[in-house]
């Protein structure tokens, strides 16, 4: 319940109807009258892990979460053009575990109607800004009002970032973020022109086991469970690997689906270029928050031999309809489930793959770099705003001290 601006806990746990649960957690869902619901509403443009991460975090302050996506027309209208459509970026958020419901189409300024309308408690955003087209936060009226939560932004990645990444096509962001090259091209990219806004700049992202266990099921295969393995890069998590992932866990009645994740050389091998443009810590995180996934292989052998199929004793093996590299040895990767009668390709009805996005970031490049630079300039605006304003809160607190 919301009491006082803030979310009652502890022996303070009570709901509209007054009851109270002396000692309990606020987060035990069983133990609590009420189902607290939350709202988190955003573009969810080229969906990456930080955007898992803040629904996570949301639905760690309540029970029911629903997830607003705006349409391509507002994103438009206050951004520029997204990089995925409006039914791409529906399905991608549906995808995401910790998400109960979307609502499409939901508009871009959050309003108390809105909240009302789906019966949510209050609304979760991360700890940066979101302006409108004229510079105004986008969460002012729910934030007057009380009904307002704020969770950590994820530090070290952003769609800003990630479109830097793409538009670099050098070996040289995995390894190396001091690359020359890497940082001449981020200057441009993530800076506006006066200074440099702390929310739309270019980190390194830095994993934690304490993450992983946060994006963890922490669920053992069951008895009766149909255990599938698949494997790849999953790099740039993308409406492709979803759709590929639905239609795996559709493969049985009840799946406990495990995909094992190439490291990141691995993936260069048989990819090129300047892939993976998601290192393994990332790739493994944007996997997990996939809700058809169980577990994850963090570095997986490139063949899927005996060893592997024995150890997490695997019932079916499962392969998209794209290329298969051989091994290094020029072997193949799948002989073993093959021989076993095990191996299955399937077709998912979605041709996406990462070379794809990477094209239409560089077709859009011009685009992206604008928009960029058009939403730094707002938010280093509204930060000097807030600086103004703050030190006239000071100097009238100076003055009426001296009074």
């Amino acid at each position: 319940m919301i009491k006082n601006g803030h979310h009652a806990t502890g022996s303070d746990q009570r709901d509209e109807a007054g009851y109270s649960k002396p000692g309990v957690s606020a987060c035990s869902p069983e133990k609590r009258k009420r189902v607290v619901r939350l709202w988190c509403d955003g573009c969810y443009d080229m969906v990456h892990y930080g955007h898992s991460n803040q629904l996570r975090q949301a639905k760690a302050m309540g029970d029911y979460l629903i997830a607003g996506v705006h349409t391509d027309a507002e994103i438009s209208k206050h951004k520029g053009p997204p990089v995925f459509t409006q039914e791409e970026r529906y399905k991608m958020v549906r995808a995401i575990k910790w998400v109960d419901e979307i609502v499409e189409g939901a508009p871009y300024v959050t309003t108390l109607e809105t909240l009302d309308k789906y019966n949510c408690d209050f609304c979760v955003h991360g700890d940066d800004i979101t302006l409108t087209v004229d510079g105004k936060d986008t969460y002012a009226e729910v934030k007057r009002e009380g009904r307002y939560r704020e969770c950590k932004r994820t530090q070290g990645v952003s769609t800003t970032d990630l479109v830097g990444r793409m538009l670099l096509m050098t070996k040289a962001h995995h390894s190396n973020l001091d690359n020359p090259d890497y940082q001449q091209h981020t200057d441009n990219f993530g800076k506006g022109p006066k200074g440099h806004s702390p929310w739309t700049g270019v980190s390194q992202f830095l994993q934690t086991s304490q993450k992983i266990i946060q994006f963890a099921s922490g669920k053992e295969p069951q008895p009766g469970d149909t255990i599938i393995y698949v494997a790849g890069a999953f790099d740039l998590f993308h409406i492709g690997h979803v759709d590929f992932l639905e239609m795996v866990y559709k493969q049985a009645e009840r799946p406990y689906v495990i995909v094992g994740l190439h490291f990141d050389q691995e993936v260069n091998r048989y990819k090129g270029k300047n892939y993976p443009i998601m290192n393994i810590h990332e790739r493994t995180l944007s996997v997990l928050a996939c809700r058809y996934v169980s577990e994850v292989v963090i570095g997986a052998p490139y063949a899927v031999g005996k060893d592997l199929l024995d150890h997490f004793k695997v019932d079916l093996v499962c392969h998209g309809k794209t290329e298969v590299f051989p091994d290094k040895d020029g072997s193949d990767p799948y002989a073993e489930p093959r021989k076993r009668g095990i191996f299955r390709t399937i077709d998912s009805g979605n041709n996406l793959t990462t070379d794809d996005i990477v094209q239409r970031i560089i077709e859009n490049r011009l685009q992206f770099e604008a928009r960029n630079q058009k939403k730094e300039a707002k938010e280093m605006a509204v930060i000097e705003a807030m600086k103004r304003r703050e030190q006239q809160d000071q100097s009238e607190a100076a003055a009426e001290a001296a009074h």
